[in-house]
């Protein structure tokens, strides 16, 4: 059942992140999933790391390093799918 939660979840970065990020990301839905799961963990690895991963009541400052891990992979993830593809970035 914790592999549906870290699904369920990641999605919800991924298009939190896609919403936050200024202009339109090219990748595909199942990418920013996966960039979503990716975030999750790695928030999740860093709330432990700075002491904040479990506390009473809802932990905000780990879904604050949740939202932050999936903003920066979603933004990177997507310039990469882009350079792949051969899509240019216009400035």
């Amino acid at each position: 059942m914790g592999w549906l939660w870290a699904i369920i979840v990641g999605f919800v970065l991924g298009l939190l992140a896609k919403a936050i990020l200024p202009g339109k990301q090219h990748m595909p839905l199942w990418l920013t999933t996966v960039l979503g799961i990716i975030g999750g963990v790695v928030g999740n690895s860093l709330a432990a790391g700075f002491g904040i991963a479990e506390t009473r009541g809802i932990d905000w400052g780990r879904h604050a390093l949740q939202i932050a891990a999936a903003l920066v992979l979603v933004f990177l993830g997507d310039m990469a799918y882009k350079a792949v593809k051969g899509k240019k970035q216009v400035t």
